[in-house]
């Protein structure tokens, strides 16, 4: 998953942005002001918008209203150091979906942003599923058959960005915009190797395995239909 972090205080945006990364392993790009967080939010499609209030060039009410003018409706996550009630209304009549005040513990901004993630992803429960493959996401495991499948990180990232699309085809381009930044060298053939290894593992789980994953030639992956009954 992808995240926009919009935050000026350098020192607190390296700290979310290694949480987010080290944790449950988000992508993250970071803008320092407003406008610059407004131009990443109209070139990219992100998985959530972090977003502080309090920003130069352009505030985060600001930054707030302009997206959801323009009918994007990533889900947002406000960082305020303001708590008074007027204050949160206004922010969720804006088009906020959540808010922590600050100071907050990293812990419940990350449990935070996951569940803002499956909302906007139709799945607010944590289990997804597809075929006989189950992914929890608040455990970050993987079963198939009711067999734990061991997967890298990066191999883990790419079933639940698929298992978020299950009917849509993802391309390798779009894999690699939510799964790195801006730091990662874009190769497709890491995409390749990635999934042929999740493919590997998950068909070593059951005997005669039917294909959870399809490739789609020269257009992408797409998680297999569900067998007519």
């Amino acid at each position: 998953m992808r995240v926009l972090l919009v935050e000026d205080e350098v020192r607190l945006a390296d700290n979310l942005s290694s949480a987010l990364r080290d944790g449950p392993g988000f992508a993250v790009d970071w803008a320092a002001d407003g406008e610059a967080g407004d131009d990443a939010a109209r070139q990219l499609c992100y998985d959530l918008v972090i977003l502080d209030l309090m920003l130069p060039k352009l505030d985060g009410h600001g930054l707030l209203r302009r997206m959801r003018a323009r009918r994007d409706s990533t889900p947002v996550l406000i960082l305020t150091a303001k708590e008074g009630k007027d204050t949160i209304i206004q922010l969720l009549n804006a088009g906020a979906d959540d808010y922590l005040a600050k100071p907050f513990d990293l812990g419940e901004l990350i449990a935070r942003a996951k569940v803002l993630i499956r909302r906007g992803k139709g799945a607010a429960h944590p289990t997804l599923r597809a075929l006989d493959v189950e992914l929890n996401s608040l455990e970050q495991t993987v079963h198939r058959a009711g067999v734990l499948v061991d997967l890298s990180p990066t191999e883990y990232h790419i079933l639940e960005y698929l298992l978020h699309h299950p009917r849509k085809v993802v391309s390798k381009q779009e894999l690699l915009e939510h799964l790195y930044d801006y730091n990662w060298e874009h190769h497709s053939n890491v995409i390749e190797a990635h999934v042929s290894n999740l493919r590997r593992k998950l068909d070593a789980a059951v005997r005669n395995p039917d294909t959870v994953i399809e490739t789609l030639r020269g257009r992408g992956y797409r998680l297999s239909p569900e067998p007519s009954s």
